[in-house]
């Protein structure tokens, strides 16, 4: 929920949200091409495409005890995922968990994460509402707490211009769909599953 600003988040974290954040493949790094966006730094972040190029993330890794990386990524339709990563974390993939946000402005208690692993290190993926982003870029901070105990403490300067940047290239893509850039060169049809039975 969020304390004292905003009506009730849903509890549950859907399913085909994680299948779509997993399969984006959130690190990876956009192709160049005249029809993609191209990567930048902005105020300490990366700003990118997904590899989906159904949305864009910002990312940005913190020094100290597993080198933290923090990402959040919003798609095309308005939907956000957080993901944080840390190389010493134990967290299986899919295990759930609940966990207490902390921003400068406000927070989300008892918020489902779900467990992941990206390029080896392990971490939780989550969604919030659709304003998170801005309350995001409003904050100087983000804390996460497992019950009473720290999980990371995470400064968000330059988070701002981040996700101004973020939301430039979310717009780049709605305006040059996936499917185009996906279907240029094909010379027939390619059926959506090729291995159905006939």
């Amino acid at each position: 929920m969020r304390e004292s600003l905003h009506a009730r988040v849903p509890a549950g974290v859907r399913r085909a949200f994680f299948r779509s954040a997993l399969a984006a493949g959130l690190f990876a790094s956009a192709h160049a091409s005249a029809q993609d966006y191209a990567a930048r730094e902005v105020g300490g972040w990366t700003v990118a495409a997904s590899s989906d190029k159904r949305g864009c993330f910002i990312t940005t890794e913190y020094d100290g005890d597993g080198e933290t990386t923090l990402l959040l990524g919003l798609d095309i339709d308005g939907t956000n995922h957080l993901s944080v990563l840390n190389d010493n974390w134990s967290i299986k993939p899919k295990d759930r968990l609940k966990l207490n946000f902390r921003l400068s402005n406000g927070g989300y208690s008892n918020h489902a994460a779900v467990g992941m692993v990206s390029k080896g290190k392990k971490g939780f993926v989550t969604n919030f509402e659709a304003k998170f982003p801005t309350y995001f870029a409003a904050s100087r901070f983000l804390h996460i707490y497992r019950g009473k105990v720290p999980v990371d403490q995470l400064s968000l300067a330059g988070s701002s211009a981040a996700v101004a940047e973020l939301r430039r290239c979310v717009a780049f893509y709605r305006t040059n769909p996936a499917d185009r850039v996906l279907d240029k060169g094909r010379s027939t049809p390619i059926p959506k599953d090729p291995f159905a039975e006939r």
